[in-house]
C-alpha cells in the first residue's frame, strides 16, 4: 500500500502547487534562482558531457562501417540522429537527476527538517505553490534548453573527433549532417525533455518535500529521489518512443 499512499500524496502535492501567489514579485525571484541554479549550474556537466559523446560516437560510428561501399558522410548522418534523438535528451536527463534532482531534494528537505517550511505555513504562505512549483517551471524552461545545447555540442563533438582522428574530413562530416535530416527528429527530442524535465524536478521535489527525521534521512531522500527519478525516465523514454516514432 505505500506505493498507492505516495501516489495519491504527490499527486494532491501537485495539485497544492496551484494556487493565488500571494506575493508576486517573491514568486518571480524564487523563479529567477531556479533558474539560474538547474540552468546555469548544470550548464558545465552538460557541455562536457556532450561533446564527449559526440566525439565517442563518432569513433565508435567509424570502427564499425569498415565497408568501402558506404561513404564517410554516413557517419555524421548516424552521429546526428543517435545524439538528438537518444543522447542529447535521455542521457543528459539522468545526468541532471542526479545533478538537479538531488539538488532540489536536499533543499526541501534541508528546509523540511530545520522547521523552515512548517514556519512558511504559520505565516500564511502555500508553500507547495512558494517551493515547489518555481523549481518545476523552471526545469520546465531550462532543461530542454540544456537539452538543444546538448545536441550542438554533441554534434560538434563528433566534427572535431572525426577530423582529429581523420576518419573523414570536415567538409565530409558537414555533408552528411544535412543528408536526410528530419526536423521531426528535434521536436521529439524536445517533447521528451519536458516529460524528463517535469519528472525530474517534481519527483525531487515530492521526495524533500515529504522527508522525515534529520540529516541521514535527507541523504536517503535524495538518493531514492534520483533512483525513481532515472527509472521513470527510461520507462517515458520506451513510451514516447513507442507513441511518437
Amino acid at each position: 500500500m505505500t506505493i498507492f499512499t505516495d501516489i495519491g500524496q504527490y499527486l494532491l502535492m501537485i495539485k497544492g502547487m496551484f494556487s493565488k501567489p500571494e506575493n508576486g514579485k517573491m514568486y518571480w525571484k524564487e523563479f529567477i534562482h531556479q533558474c539560474s541554479e538547474i540552468g546555469i549550474g548544470s550548464l558545465g556537466i552538460v557541455a562536457i558531457i556532450s561533446v564527449f559523446i559526440g566525439a565517442v560516437s563518432t569513433i565508435q560510428t567509424a570502427y564499425q562501417l569498415v565497408s568501402p561501399l558506404i561513404p564517410p558522410s554516413t557517419i555524421a548522418q548516424i552521429v546526428r540522429d543517435t545524439v538528438i534523438l537518444e543522447f542529447a535528451p535521455t542521457l543528459v536527463c539522468i545526468v541532471l537527476a542526479g545533478v538537479a534532482g538531488s539538488r532540489i531534494a536536499s533543499e526541501l528537505g534541508n528546509m523540511r527538517v530545520s522547521e523552515q517550511i512548517d514556519a512558511l505555513e504559520i505565516m500564511g504562505i502555500n508553500t507547495k505553490a512558494y517551493l515547489i512549483m518555481p523549481k518545476i517551471i523552471g526545469s520546465l524552461l531550462m532543461i530542454p534548453l540544456l537539452v538543444v545545447i546538448s545536441m550542438a555540442l554533441g554534434i560538434w563533438g563528433g566534427r572535431l573527433a572525426g577530423t582529429a582522428a581523420k576518419i573523414l574530413s570536415a567538409s565530409e562530416y558537414d555533408k552528411g549532417l544535412l543528408e536526410a535530416f528530419r526536423p521531426y527528429n528535434v521536436i521529439f527530442a524536445l517533447i521528451k525533455s519536458y516529460f524528463f524535465a517535469f519528472i525530474i524536478s517534481s519527483i525531487a521535489a515530492f521526495y524533500g518535500y515529504y522527508v522525515k527525521g534529520g540529516a541521514l534521512e535527507i541523504g536517503r531522500a535524495s538518493t531514492k529521489a534520483v533512483v525513481v527519478s532515472c527509472i521513470l525516465i527510461l520507462f517515458a523514454d520506451y513510451v514516447l518512443s513507442a507513441l511518437l516514432l
